[in-house]
C-alpha cells in the first residue's frame, strides 16, 4: 500500500501541477502567457487575482514577475511569485497572532 503524501508534498505538487495546468494552453507549454497568468491567478488565488485588479496593476506584476523580460512567466518566476505570497501570508498571520497592547 503506498503512504499518503505529506501535506507539504501535497503542496508542492499542487503548485507544480497548477502551473502546467495552464502554461500549456497557448505558446511556449513551459511558461505562461499574459492570459494564462491572468486565468490561473482568477481561478486558483481569487483573493489575490486579477479580480482586485485593474488592467495597469495587472501589467506592473507581469512586468515585475518576468525577470527575463520575454513577456512570459517560466516556471521560475511563478516559484518566486508564489514564495513571496507565502512571505505576506506568513506576515499577516504572524501580526495577527501577535498580543495587542492595552
Amino acid at each position: 500500500m503506498a503512504m499518503m503524501a505529506c501535506p507539504l508534498e501535497q503542496a508542492l505538487a499542487v503548485m507544480v501541477s497548477t502551473f502546467h495546468k495552464y502554461s500549456g494552453k497557448e505558446g511556449d507549454k513551459f511558461k505562461l502567457s499574459k492570459a494564462e497568468l491572468k486565468e490561473l491567478l482568477s481561478r486558483e488565488l481569487p483573493a489575490f487575482g486579477t479580480k482586485q485588479m485593474d488592467e495597469g496593476e495587472f501589467r506592473r506584476l507581469m512586468n515585475d514577475l518576468d525577470h527575463d523580460k520575454d513577456s512570459e512567466v517560466d516556471f521560475k518566476e511563478y516559484a518566486c511569485f508564489l514564495a513571496c505570497v507565502a512571505m505576506g501570508y506568513n506576515e499577516f498571520f504572524r501580526d495577527a497572532q501577535r498580543p495587542r497592547k492595552k
